[in-house]
């Protein structure tokens, strides 16, 4: 992969929450709105000890939005530049986008559902599963 430094940052998504405290509410995420990115895969992740530390890799292309569809996840994440940003999630109507390129790391709550929107199909090969290659390829 060749060195592109022209990433983003990982910020927060509030996505719109329909309707009331007595009869519920319904958050939408559409690729193209709120999620920046054509959807091509999603997935769940559930009963995550509370000790486990999921993630830890970047992706050379895949953008993702992760939401904590109930419970609370707290998604670490490092930018190429070496910037640290944290993200606590508990609400189901906001998400983090994690561009490429960017190491993440998160830490659930054991009643945590994790939800994922990802920008491309499964690909062993988009994942830098090692931090040191991961510094390697993107440091300046």
């Amino acid at each position: 992969m060749q060195n592109d430094h022209s990433w983003s940052k990982p910020h927060l998504i509030e996505f719109p929450r329909i309707g009331n405290p007595h009869e519920g509410y319904i958050s939408v995420g559409e690729g193209g709105g709120k999620i920046p990115f054509e959807i091509k895969r999603s997935f769940w992740t559930y009963f995550t000890p509370e000790s486990i530390v999921r993630g830890r890799h970047a992706h050379y292309r895949t953008e993702q939005v992760l939401i904590a569809v109930t419970g609370r996840i707290v998604v670490f994440t490092e930018l190429p530049d070496g910037e640290i940003l944290t993200f606590p999630l508990e609400r189901a109507d906001v998400g983090v986008y994690i561009p490429p390129n960017v190491w993440h790391t998160m830490q659930y709550s054991h009643t945590a559902v994790q939800l994922v929107f990802a920008s491309s199909s499964y690909n062993e090969k988009d994942y830098i599963r090692d931090y040191n290659v991961f510094r390697e390829t993107w440091a300046r």
